[in-house]
C-alpha cells in the first residue's frame, strides 16, 4: 500500500475526526481537560487536513498505453 492510499484511506479521515473531536470537546460543559484542548485539537486537525487533502489520489494506470 502506498502513502497516498494509506492518506486517502487513514490520515485525511482522522484529520477530519480530529477536528470534529475538537469542536465537540470545545461545546461540552462537563470536562475541564477537554474543554481547555479543545482549540488545540481542533487547530491541529485543520493543519493537519489541510497538509492530507493536498496530496493527490494515485494517478490511474492506463493499460492501454503499454501495448
Amino acid at each position: 500500500m502506498s502513502f497516498r492510499a494509506i492518506n486517502r484511506k487513514y490520515l485525511e479521515p482522522a484529520a477530519q475526526i480530529l477536528m470534529i473531536a475538537g469542536i465537540v470537546a470545545l461545546c461540552q460543559p462537563w470536562n475541564l481537560f477537554l474543554h481547555r484542548y479543545g482549540l488545540t485539537m481542533t487547530l491541529i486537525g485543520l493543519i493537519a487536513f489541510m497538509i492530507t487533502s493536498k496530496i493527490g489520489p494515485e494517478p490511474e494506470k492506463d493499460e492501454r498505453s503499454r501495448t
